[in-house]
């Protein structure tokens, strides 16, 4: 129960053993003061639960394949797709994994959460709205949740090796070194032995893709087919739909660390802002966790306990993605009298079947599209040796399974954190990241002493005969010896230029062994780093506020690249580079006097122009519009015309194209503009000027087109926007007829690109679809001057004041003070919350909707 007084709100909470008092600040930010630590992690429950509880009760259900249950019969696929790739192993085991301190914290934490269900389903008042909208109530949870699920981590690099295959399948290496540059190089490729890449299906992830992305998702693989449709013909001929691209780019990272000797005041300054997609509400949540002997403060997944990004009064550290290869796909010949059997070590080796019941709500939707649905639906989930069978291919002999180290025991992503947020020094940080399993990390750090460092952590799959570039067979051959010792990845510690760094880019050391412990040869583009890295080499009087104008930074490296090749670029071509090329000219409909005007116009905006893409700016508005849309495909186009016939032009170029949501990775371009060697044909430099020549028009006529025929009135932040939309708006419409207003924020002009270190990568309509909504700059030993944003706002619940509260000011690019000492905190607090033990319901402790999931371990 609750009750209101003067000072605030008090909730009778069962399981506290003592009081625990929740300041809530002006910016929406929870201080929890706890006397136990176990009542802290009820509390952080409980509270996550009042700000963010449909959003942590979709997370579970997407998870836990639960979907069908509340939405109908359309999301069974994805339901059966998502236990397919939950964690299967001994709760016992997984517990062990993580150390002595995660299983009690889960335990509280998940306690906390069916406390204020409990307190919901007695006061449906409480609810967020969408459960109304909906017609259903939120679940209990088991503490085995926060665990077991494992699909909401970023993990490398099946659909990198996938792509990699079809395209070798179709078009050769050649085509594939245009698709995605790998690092360290050079590398060669090398098929695996015994691999038939003619096998491996276009559709081949559609399985793993379900699992891994959300369905209400842009892009996500069938979110609203009909149950029972097929996977696709997965010929492997070509034929059918084009494989979709890898999406590596969208989700990245910058952090970065200063010693004393590079800021103004001599403190160590600690920066990290997370990229991922752009939701309604945010991925993370702010929350300082206050008891004897743990003071923590900075940002998580709501859905979990801890904090994964902040500083605890001793140590600061923050994460970016580290791509280790921790993931594999298996490709199996199957036997021909029963496809639920495969070829391993010399004879026919059965799959594992699980069967599982699937709880289903047939909705009007359901009837009016004549899906057939019972009010429970079984669903068969098959395994191998390695992991989840995700496709099946009877008519040719063949079947695939994916290898994931994040579904081996500790592996459940993020959930590590609870091991080094204690930490009271940089020693014991580092000696706690060595438990850290998924996803692979860049964490920096600093401690009061002043001490900086980076330590790269995760679990890195050792593969004796195969560098993790392909698929390999499922035989026998290709088998994982272990992992790699945590100890031999690289690290460094108070460097001498004062400064680290980390944007996801390949950051190992020259001298790392990376053909013997492979990492990976994925790894993201260089530009985010590169510009930080100059930026934080020009100064040595760096402040907190400098620090968050540096994570806003729009400057684009591939514009400044290019730029200087406009320079001495006539109007007119010179006579040995006239002539018309179809693959490249645009087709506007204008004479040969209105292209050399539209040329001559594109040249003198871009010329001067400093390769900042600020919201007012007209030339990036024109270079965006140019460089992807137009130079890009015209310099592939070229590059591929040496390599496949003009009938598999498009579709070759469909393939190596970057997903335009993503297209963060100007590496490959910026190769064929630079150092093209013979790959634009004898005559590459004449080819480049050629290429640009034949693509400035039509990208300055689209420009027209988009913004108007005054060049004077052209702004980026015109085109490049965010719109905010929650999860479930095309649901809630396509229910109820309309959508509340609160399921949106937005439109608000954004400046950037997936290239800049403020990266804002965006969709074909120019909406941005990732980047930072969190951010924190961490000044450390002072700590209540530490900045933070996390947008839309704080709460997850649109009756809140905290919902969208910060959307204005992240547009700015603005930050408000994390605060941290309890005098800061009290004298900007708005509202104060009292949670006090309760009695525990007769009936003894709620049992969640669903429990662990019975099934064979995988290796």
């Amino acid at each position: 129960m609750a009750e209101t007084h003067e000072t605030g709100t008090v909730f009778r909470v069962a399981g506290l053993s003592a009081p625990v008092e929740i300041r809530v600040d002006r910016w929406g930010v929870p201080h929890l003061y706890a006397d136990h630590r176990q009542d802290l992690f009820l509390a952080q429950g409980f509270n996550a639960a009042r700000d963010r509880l449909f959003q942590i009760d979709l997370w579970r259900r997407r998870g836990l394949g639960l979907l069908s249950e509340v939405f109908g019969a359309r999301y069974l696929e994805a339901d059966r797709a998502a236990r397919l790739f939950l964690h299967r192993g001994s709760m016992a085991e997984e517990w062990q994994a993580y150390g002595p301190q995660v299983e009690p914290a889960a335990r509280a934490f998940t306690a906390g959460i069916n406390a204020y269900v409990e307190l919901c389903r007695s006061r449906p008042s409480l609810l967020p709205p969408e459960f109304a909208l909906l017609g259903y109530g939120p679940s209990l949870w088991d503490p085995s949740d926060v665990a077991r699920i494992r699909s909401h981590g970023l993990h490398y690099n099946l659909g990198e090796e996938v792509a990699r295959a079809l395209t070798l399948r179709d078009f050769g290496p050649e085509a594939e070194e245009l698709r995605r540059m790998r690092e360290p190089g050079p590398h060669r490729l090398r098929v695996p032995e015994g691999l038939d890449l003619s096998v491996v299906p276009d559709d081949v992830l559609r399985v793993y893709r379900l699992a891994t992305v959300p369905p209400w998702a842009p892009g996500a693989p069938g979110a609203s087919a009909a149950p029972g449709r097929g996977s696709g013909s997965g010929s492997g001929s070509g034929a059918g739909p084009v494989p979709e691209g890898s999406r590596a780019g969208l989700d990245g990272s910058n952090n970065w660390v200063l010693g004393p000797s590079r800021t103004a005041t001599g403190r160590p300054l600690l920066a990290n802002d997370p990229h991922r997609a752009l939701t309604l509400p945010s991925l993370r949540y702010l929350v300082h966790l206050s008891a004897p002997g743990l003071d923590v403060i900075g940002g998580g997944e709501p859905a979990l306990p801890g904090v994964s990004i902040g500083h605890n009064g001793h140590v600061a550290f923050g994460l970016t993605i580290f791509p280790i290869d921790q993931e594999d796909l298996y490709v199996y010949r199957t036997d021909p009298d029963d496809p639920t059997r495969y070829w391993y070590d010399g004879g026919w080796e059965p799959m594992v079947r699980v069967t599982e019941t699937v709880p289903v709500k047939r909705t009007a939707d359901d009837v009016a599209k004549d899906i057939a649905a019972r009010e429970e639906e079984e669903v068969e989930l098959w395994f191998t040796r390695h992991g989840p069978v995700i496709r099946s291919l009877p008519e040719r002999n063949a079947a695939f399974a994916v290898r994931a180290a994040w579904l081996e025991p500790g592996m459940a992503p993020y959930l590590g954190s609870m091991n080094y947020m204690g930490a009271r020094s940089a020693a014991e940080f580092t000696a706690a990241m060595r438990r850290w399993g998924s996803p692979g990390e860049n964490q920096v750090y600093a401690d009061t002493a002043g001490t900086i460092g980076w330590c790269p952590a995760g679990r890195v799959p050792v593969r004796p005969n195969w560098d993790g570039t392909l698929p390999v067979p499922g035989d026998g051959r290709y088998e994982w010896a272990g992992h790699q010792e945590p100890g031999l990845l690289p690290s460094a510690r108070d460097p001498r230029t004062g400064w680290l760094a980390t944007a996801n880019e390949m950051n190992l050391p020259p001298d790392y062994p990376n053909e013997e412990r492979t990492v990976t040869y994925d790894w993201y583009a260089p530009y985010r780093y590169r510009r930080i890295a100059e930026t934080l080499a020009a100064r040595d009087d760096w402040s907190a506020e400098e620090c968050v104008r540096l994570q806003t930074d729009h400057v684009s490296l591939p514009a400044r690249a290019i730029l200087p090749l406009l320079d001495g670029l006539e109007p007119e071509p010179r006579d040995e580079e006239t002539g018309t090329d179809t693959d490249t000219d645009t087709d506007d409909g204008t004479d040969a006097a209105r292209t050399a005007r539209d040329l001559s116009r594109a040249l003198e905006l871009l010329r001067g122009w400093d390769a900042r893409l600020g919201t007012e700016s007209a030339a990036a508005a024109l270079f965006e519009i140019w460089f992807r849309r137009h130079l890009r495909p015209g310099l592939l186009r070229s590059a591929l015309r040496r390599l496949v016939p003009d009938g598999e032009m498009e579709r070759a170029l469909s393939r190596v194209l970057p997903p335009e949501d993503s297209a963060a990775d100007a590496r490959v371009d910026l190769a064929l503009l630079l150092t093209p060697g013979d790959r634009l044909g004898p005559e590459p430099d004449r080819e480049v000027r050629r290429a640009i020549r034949a693509t400035l028009p039509g990208a300055w006529a689209e420009a027209e087109r988009l913004l108007g025929a005054d060049p004077a009135g052209w702004r980026w932040g015109d085109l490049h926007h965010s719109l905010l939309r929650h999860p479930l708006a095309a649901l809630v419409r396509e229910r109820t007829g309309g959508e509340p207003e609160w399921m949106s924020a937005g439109p608000v002009p954004r400046g950037g690109s997936g290239d800049t270190v403020g990266a804002t990568a965006y969709t074909s309509d120019f909406r941005q679809s990732g980047g930072a909504t969190f951010r924190l700059v961490v000044d450390v030993g002072d700590w209540d001057a530490s900045l933070a944003m996390n947008s839309p706002g704080q709460s997850g619940d649109p009756h809140s004041r905290h919902y969208r509260d910060l959307f204005a000011d992240w547009a700015d690019d603005a930050a408000f003070p994390l605060l941290y000492s309890r005098a800061a905190v009290e004298a900007h607090t708005e509202q104060v919350l009292r949670l006090e033990p309760g009695p525990v319901p007769e009936n003894g402790p709620a049992h969640p909707s669903a429990g662990p999931p019975q099934g064979p371990p995988v290796q």
